[in-house]
């Protein structure tokens, strides 16, 4: 059987911070506290051999002694005088002798009489000075100096401090500096402990490996996602955005630190960027792209930045369009059905009545109307995606009340586009304008929509498509000649989904291809959008003049 020892849980990035500091304040009281002691102890030193000297040199100076010593017994009277100079300087001995040593006064009177300990050979010679010597008392710091009589040196005097009494005077020092020191050290690690308290509420007291996994993680979540991620500071400025997010913005080089506002992004998006408020699944137009855009505030007491997720739904919305457009057809299918029923139920009738001929005349006058309608729209335009979308929007429009008419001018032949333009781009312009147009005609009178498709030369650039959609509404504003094609205008009121958008992403299209998008008014009234798309030199022109009649009502 195994016991399992469970492992220490490694301490967080707070605690070593903690404990490091704590260490190191700890590490700097205790040094500073040992140099003063040394340097405390090195001054209290100096100080007694200050003192010890100045005592030597006044008692070398004082006319009793010299005549004390001219007596037979110098001792008599010097040993009380010694005595009453250590009470009142404050030194632990007073020694006075002869020239040669030998003591006439001591601390202790058993040392009489005796030999000094201690080199007296420099005050011999007549100098003063300090040193550091262990004699009957023990280590002291002592000053020596010739007693001078008539220019003869007369007899010796020294006075010291025990080393013990200045270690003594530096311990005192050293109790007072320790005080302060553990009130610094203890004042240190209360603001430590404070200050990582607060360190460990940001870090969630994780350790340091933690975060390190976690910067790890967080980057490579951050390269992995494909969806765009921008996070903003409080003051609107790019703290973080990957690279989904420069690729569906658009933007490159170093742009953190960069304000939203000097992004390049258009106006409508920066708005949606800058907003205090969350904006939730907002589509907006991003260079070549849809996004839907989402914004988050971060907040903490106190407002920290945004975060913004951005989701590219350019597919998406081009396939909704499809869907719509799908949607219409199967509505003027089920119409077109219903009306065939009608018919048919009419042909029916009149054979029951013995009506067969104008059963048969009525028939046939139906199938060369639909066939001839057909053949109108296919011989104006016979590019398939075209030809099909002008069939079903056709019908979308008769189900409104809306006559839609093919122009004498069109004139666009199956395999004249090239592969750059793909069909799904014409269809997302061609048939936005057609249902812009159709909304703006129906319910006025009369309620038309007049299409036209053709290449015309653009000189030294080839040639180029031109789509011109004209409905008899109540045209537009010139001053709002521009702001028509901006995301979320318009002069009606917003449906299911919101409205503004079918214009927005035809202009993107429009500029994805390096073509005008252009609106002006039509003859008799209304508006007249035109899209202008380069084909290169490949495409022959065909202008409208000349061309074989393909208008009339579809």
């Amino acid at each position: 059987m195994h016991l399992r020892v469970p492992r220490p849980r490694p301490r967080s990035l707070a605690g070593q911070l903690f404990a490091m500091q704590a260490v190191l304040i700890a590490v700097v009281v205790v040094g500073y506290a040992l140099f003063t002691y040394l340097n405390d102890r090195g001054q209290a030193e100096e100080a007694a051999g200050r003192q010890a000297r100045a005592v030597s040199l006044a008692i070398a100076d004082s006319p009793s002694v010299a005549e004390a010593i001219r007596t037979p017994d110098p001792t008599a009277r010097l040993q009380p005088y010694a005595v009453r100079v250590m009470e009142d300087t404050d030194v632990d001995f007073v020694t006075i002798m002869d020239p040669q040593g030998i003591r006439w006064t001591h601390p202790d009177p058993k040392q009489i009489g005796h030999r000094f300990q201690g080199h007296i050979e420099r005050a011999q010679r007549g100098q003063t000075f300090t040193e550091t010597y262990t004699g009957t008392l023990g280590p002291s710091v002592r000053a020596v100096t010739p007693i001078v009589d008539d220019g003869r040196i007369v007899g010796l005097v020294s006075a010291g401090i025990k080393v013990e009494e200045i270690s003594k005077r530096a311990q005192e020092q050293l109790t007072a500096l320790s005080g302060v020191a553990a009130g610094a050290l203890l004042l240190g690690a209360v603001g430590t402990y404070v200050i990582n308290a607060r360190l460990r509420r940001h870090t969630h007291g994780m350790n340091a490996d933690q975060l390190s996994r976690m910067h790890d993680y967080h980057q490579a979540a951050l390269h992995a996602v494909r969806e765009g991620l921008l996070m903003l500071d409080g003051q609107y400025r790019v703290a973080l955005i990957n690279d989904g997010g420069r690729e569906l913005l658009g933007v490159h080089g170093d742009v953190i630190g960069a304000s939203v506002a000097d992004l390049g992004l258009p106006s409508q998006l920066t708005g949606a960027l800058l907003a205090s408020e969350p904006r939730v699944d907002e589509v907006h137009l991003a260079a070549d792209r849809v996004l839907v855009v989402n914004t988050s505030p971060v907040s903490g007491g106190e407002r920290r930045g945004t975060v913004v997720t951005l989701r590219d739904v350019t597919e998406l919305q081009s396939l909704t369009g499809e869907l719509n457009s799908e949607r219409g057809f199967t509505q003027a299918l089920r119409s077109q059905a219903h009306e065939a029923a009608n018919r048919l139920h009419t042909v029916v009738s009149l054979i029951e009545l013995g009506r067969a001929e104008e059963a048969v005349e009525f028939a046939t006058a139906e199938l060369e109307l639909a066939q001839a309608l057909t053949d109108q729209v296919v011989a104006a335009v016979s590019e398939p995606v075209l030809a099909a979308l002008l069939l079903g929007k056709t019908a979308q429009a008769n189900e409104r009340g809306v006559e839609l008419v093919v122009s004498q001018d069109s004139r666009l032949d199956d395999g004249l586009l090239p592969p750059s333009l793909p069909a799904r781009d014409l269809v997302t312009i061609l048939g936005n304008l057609v249902d812009n147009a159709v909304d703006a005609a129906q319910g006025a009178v009369p309620s038309r929509v007049t299409v036209a498709a053709f290449t015309e030369d653009a000189g030294r650039d080839g040639s180029e498509l031109v789509l011109r959609v004209s409905d008899t509404g109540a045209g537009v504003d010139p001053a709002h000649a521009d702001l028509v094609f901006q995301r979320g205008f318009s002069t009606k009121p917003a449906g299911e989904g919101g409205r503004g958008l079918g214009l927005a992403l035809v202009r993107q299209a429009v500029r994805r291809h390096d073509g005008t998008l252009t609106v002006t008014e039509a003859e008799g009234g209304g508006a007249r959008f035109e899209a202008r798309l380069p084909l290169g030199a490949a495409a022959a022109p065909v202008t409208p003049a000349g061309r074989p009649s393909a208008g009339g009502a579809v």
